[in-house]
């Protein structure tokens, strides 16, 4: 798996699906904890008047220079596991992440979380 070159410098960019739909704007990165590379990010969005945290996976997403274009569609990142702004993903629901967008989950080796804020 590829992660894309991406930084904390990047919050509050626009976030689009694979067909140019926005979702919102990139809120925070999540590493992997046991390779510290970036591997999912949270998106703000807006629905039905409520800001939520959705989390989507940045493999093969395309860096732009104000934007950030994911690979999945807008339906998949919508139903993807989602908190409250200021409310971290808990760790029991990392394994449902990772299957919400098929991909493989391992428990993390080196820490009691798979995915860590980025720092």
């Amino acid at each position: 798996m590829t992660m894309p070159d991406i930084t904390n410098a990047m919050l509050g960019r626009a976030v689009f699906d694979g067909r140019g739909e926005r979702l919102g704007n990139l809120a925070a990165l999540y590493a992997d904890t046991d390779t510290d590379a970036i591997a999912f990010a949270s998106v703000a969005m807006l629905r039905r008047g409520r800001r939520r945290l959705v989390f989507v996976p940045l493999v093969g997403a395309r860096i732009e220079p104000d934007s950030i274009t994911l690979r999945c569609g807008k339906q998949l990142v919508c139903s993807a596991p989602s908190t409250q702004a200021g409310h971290p993903l808990p760790a029991d629901a990392e394994p449902t992440l990772f299957a919400h967008y098929d991909l493989p989950y391992t428990p993390a080796t080196s820490a009691a979380r798979r995915l860590a804020p980025a720092e």
